[in-house]
C-alpha cells in the first residue's frame, strides 16, 4: 500500500514540477517581464541587494528542490523571487515546521515498526516453541494410549485364558470324579461278591477242618468202588487268590480316595490361584482403563492448546505481513528520507538566512 501511494505522489510530484516548469517558462518568458515591469514598477524601487538577495536565496532553493525532486521547494524558489520578505520568511518557516513535523512522524513510525517487528518475531519464535512442545507431548501421549490399549487387550486375552483353563480344569475334575466314582464302585462291588464267595467257601471248608478235628464218625464207609472222599486240594490255593483279590481291590479303592483327594486338593489350589489370577488382573486393566482414559482427555485438551497456537502463529504471520507491507518502505528508506529532509530545512534555514542578511559567498564554502 505504501509501495502504491509512493508510486502515485512520485508521479504526482512529476506533474506538479512539470506544471511548474511550464509556468515558470511563462512567467520566464519576455512578454511576461515586461507585463511584470509595468504591472510591479512601482514595487521596483526595492533596493539592489535585496534583488541579490532573492536571486541567491531562490539558487540556493532551486538546487535543492532539484535534487531531492521537490515541486513545493521549487514553488518557494520562484516565490523568493516575486513575493514580499515577510510572506517569503513565513512560507520558510511554515515549511521548516512541516518538515520537522514529517521527520518527527516518520522517526516515531519507525521506532513503532522495529519494535512491533521485533515483538513478532519474539512472540512467533515464543509460539513456535510452544508448538513444537504441544506436538511432542501429542506424539508421546498418543504413544502412551497405544502401550496402554495393547496392555489392556493383552491383560483381557489373558484373562480369557484362565477363564478358559478354568472351564477346562472343571470339566476335567468332573470326567476324572466320574472316573473315580465308577472305580469306587466297582472296587467296593468286588470287594462285596469276593467277600460273599470267600464266605461260602469258608463256610464249607471250614466245617470239614471242624469234623475231622473232633474225629465225627464220618457215616458208613464208601460203597465198594467208591473211593474215600477228600477235600480238594487246591482249595486252599482258590481261596488265597480270591483274599488277594480281596485285599487288592481294597488296595485299589485306599489309592483312588488317596488320588481323588490330591487331586481335589490341586483342583481347588488351581481354581484358587487362577481366580487370584483373574482378579488380579481384572484390577491391572481397571486401572490402565482409568489411566487411558485420563492420557485420552489430557490428550483432547493438549490438542485443543494446539490448534489454538497455530491460529495464533496464523495470526501472527498475517499481522507480520500488514507490518512489512506498511514498514518495509519506512525502515528500507529511513535514512535517505531523513538525511533529505535534514537538507531540505538546511536550504530552507539558509535561504532565510540569506533573505535576512547573511552573505551567499559564506555558505557556498560552508558547502
Amino acid at each position: 500500500m505504501t509501495d502504491n501511494e509512493w508510486e502515485e505522489r512520485q508521479k504526482t510530484r512529476s506533474l506538479e514540477m512539470e506544471a511548474v516548469s511550464k509556468a515558470l517558462a511563462v512567467l520566464s518568458s519576455d512578454d511576461a517581464t515586461d507585463l511584470f515591469t509595468k504591472t510591479f514598477q512601482f514595487t521596483q524601487k526595492e533596493s539592489v541587494e535585496h534583488s541579490s538577495r532573492r536571486a541567491q536565496a531562490s539558487k540556493v532553493l532551486s538546487a535543492v528542490a532539484q535534487k531531492f525532486h521537490s515541486p513545493s521547494l521549487s514553488t518557494l524558489a520562484y516565490r523568493v523571487k516575486l513575493d514580499a520578505f515577510t510572506k517569503v520568511k513565513q512560507a520558510i518557516d511554515d515549511m521548516v515546521a512541516q518538515l520537522l513535523k514529517e521527520k518527527d512522524e516518520e522517526i516515531k513510525q519507525k521506532d513503532f515498526c522495529t519494535d512491533e517487528l521485533n515483538t513478532n518475531v519474539l512472540q512467533t519464535e515464543k509460539k513456535e516453541r510452544e508448538k513444537t512442545d504441544l506436538t511432542n507431548k501429542i506424539e508421546d501421549l498418543e504413544m502412551q494410549i497405544k502401550e496402554l490399549t495393547e496392555q489392556i487387550e493383552q491383560l483381557k486375552a489373558d484373562i480369557r485364558e484362565l477363564q478358559r483353563q478354568l472351564k477346562k480344569a472343571s470339566e476335567d475334575r468332573d470326567q476324572a470324579n466320574k472316573e473315580f466314582q465308577m472305580t469306587i464302585t466297582d472296587q467296593r462291588e468286588t470287594q462285596k461278591l469276593v467277600q460273599a464267595a470267600l464266605q461260602i467257601l469258608e463256610g464249607f471248608y471250614g466245617k470239614k477242618a471242624k469234623a475231622a478235628m473232633m474225629q465225627e464218625p464220618a457215616g458208613p464207609p464208601p460203597p465198594k468202588g467208591f473211593s474215600e472222599y477228600k477235600k480238594s486240594a487246591a482249595s486252599g490255593g482258590v481261596m488265597s487268590e480270591m483274599q488277594q483279590i480281596l485285599s487288592d481291590a481294597k488296595a485299589m479303592e485306599a489309592d483312588a480316595l488317596k488320588g481323588e483327594e490330591d487331586a481335589q486338593a490341586a483342583y481347588e489350589a488351581f481354581v484358587k490361584d487362577t481366580n487370584e489370577s483373574v482378579e488380579t488382573k481384572d484390577k491391572d486393566r481397571e486401572n490402565k482403563e482409568g489411566i487411558r482414559a485420563n492420557k485420552e482427555g489430557e490428550l483432547v485438551e493438549t490438542q485443543a492448546a494446539k490448534q489454538e497456537v497455530l491460529q495464533e502463529l496464523e495470526q501472527l504471520a498475517g499481522y507480520n505481513a500488514e507490518l512489512h507491507k506498511s514498514c518495509d518502505y519506512v525502515l528500507k528508506n529511513f535514512d535517505l528520507r531523513q538525511t533529505a529532509r535534514e537538507e531540505e530545512i538546511e536550504a530552507l534555514k539558509q535561504a532565510k538566512a540569506i533573505l535576512s542578511g547573511a552573505k551567499f559567498e559564506e555558505f557556498l564554502q560552508a558547502r
